[in-house]
């Protein structure tokens, strides 16, 4: 086995972090919130100050630090960029190099329920012959990834140039496999789209066309257009909640990061709110955001934003992807040449669309096209947050679509 060409660095938040962030918990001041409890307006004060209360009072830091290092953590520089990752050896005959990408508002941890499985097979009672080097980055400017001071227009077709440099030139692979969710599925989309002939395949937990973000209105998820006339009620109303769900979250990020950040990097409490409010509407957790998250894991996602200043860069990538738009490398169709296999879950599922019919729906729908899909898998269960929510799920979709393409 050839030896992996860095040395690992773990994982250390200096105590002075700490107990700043506990002062400006004991500093918080808080709103009135009346009128609120059922988050009509928002997230609501009476969680979000039971979880900052137990934030303060029992959270333990470096108990998560310490799961967190059980894994090999690296640093490193790719073209002047600060990139973290994480790194599980594959155990198998031949493992494949596999870089998986996360989204906002994730950290790399969100992968962490899926690379043990994916690296050691036989351990979870599957082919050893499945193995992956599994490698999971901080995106730049994100956790561990930064500072990012030096390069302010990070976006996410930006970052799969960086990760090219880092799995070919840093790590050595000749040929790798990419997947990711969110943001990663852009990230891992576009490597499939520039670097296709350097990646054995893809498998992202979306299937968004790369120019998402383009043009005068990507801060409007409906892009101006009026809601149709004529839907059932039924169908109405899921529009309408999917427009509401994601509505502020891209204005916001699009049109005013910088505006956004100041309180967000002041304030653990406002941070958290901003970032709760995503984890409880964007995630399968039937009106109890703690059946898909514990406090502590919360927490622990919240942490590895707050301790490296993080908030206003990881924001910032939205307003980037739209400042600076992707463009395509080739002309060929489809655009993601790499074959892809995709991941849909049940509550992402658009309005009046059912599980049994998510995959006929999104073949024929204007984004197939854009991919060479070979693996579509719909599943009843799990929201945005896919190999944290349905992680055996994720990682039996991920292995067929690797599966003779290695």
């Amino acid at each position: 086995m050839t030896r992996f060409p860095l040395e690992p660095t773990p994982i250390h938040v200096p105590d002075t972090v700490l107990d700043d962030l506990k002062a400006r918990l004991r500093l918080t001041r808080w709103p009135d919130d009346v009128g609120n409890d059922d988050w009509h307006y928002g997230v609501a004060r009476g969680y979000l100050q039971e979880l900052a209360e137990y934030w303060l009072d029992e959270y333990d830091w470096r108990k998560a630090e310490a799961a967190i290092n059980a894994y090999e953590h690296y640093r490193v520089s790719v073209d002047g960029v600060p990139v973290h990752f994480m790194r599980k050896p594959g155990v198998g005959p031949n493992p494949t190099p596999l870089i998986l990408t996360h989204g906002w508002p994730w950290t790399f941890w969100h992968w962490s329920k899926v690379i043990d499985p994916l690296a050691d097979p036989a351990a979870f009672g599957g082919d050893p012959a499945d193995a992956f080097d599994v490698i999971v980055p901080s995106l730049p400017g994100f956790g561990f990834s930064a500072p990012l001071r030096d390069h302010p227009d990070m976006n996410f077709w930006k970052v799969a140039d960086l990760w090219h440099t880092l799995m070919t030139d840093t790590l050595g692979h000749a040929k790798y496999a990419a997947g990711g969710c969110d943001v990663g599925a852009l990230v891992t989309g576009q490597l499939g789209h520039k670097y296709a002939g350097e990646v054995h395949a893809v498998h992202i937990g979306s299937g968004l066309k790369l120019d998402f973000f383009n043009g005068d209105r990507a801060w409007d998820f409906s892009g101006g257009r009026p809601l149709p006339e004529g839907l059932p009620e039924p169908v109405h109303q899921q529009v309408v909640a999917l427009e509401r769900r994601f509505a502020v979250h891209l204005a916001a990020h699009v049109i005013d990061p910088s505006t956004l950040s100041y309180g967000l990097t002041d304030s653990p409490v406002g941070m958290l709110a901003w970032i709760l409010e995503r984890w409880v509407n964007w995630s399968d957790n039937h009106g109890d955001i703690e059946t898909v998250f514990s406090k502590d894991d919360l927490l622990t996602h919240a942490m590895i934003f707050w301790v490296n200043n993080t908030i206003g860069t990881s924001i910032r990538y939205y307003a980037n992807a739209n400042r600076y738009p992707w463009t395509p490398s080739h002309d060929r169709w489809p655009v993601i040449e790499a074959p892809t296999g995709i991941t849909f879950v049940g509550y992402e599922n658009p309005p009046g669309v059912t599980t049994g019919q998510r995959v006929e729906s999104w073949v024929s729908g204007d984004r197939s096209g854009w991919y060479n899909h070979v693996n579509l898998t719909a599943h009843d269960a799990g929201g945005h947050f896919i190999p944290w929510e349905v992680p055996d799920g994720w990682v039996d979709d991920l292995r067929r679509t690797f599966r003779g393409r290695r």
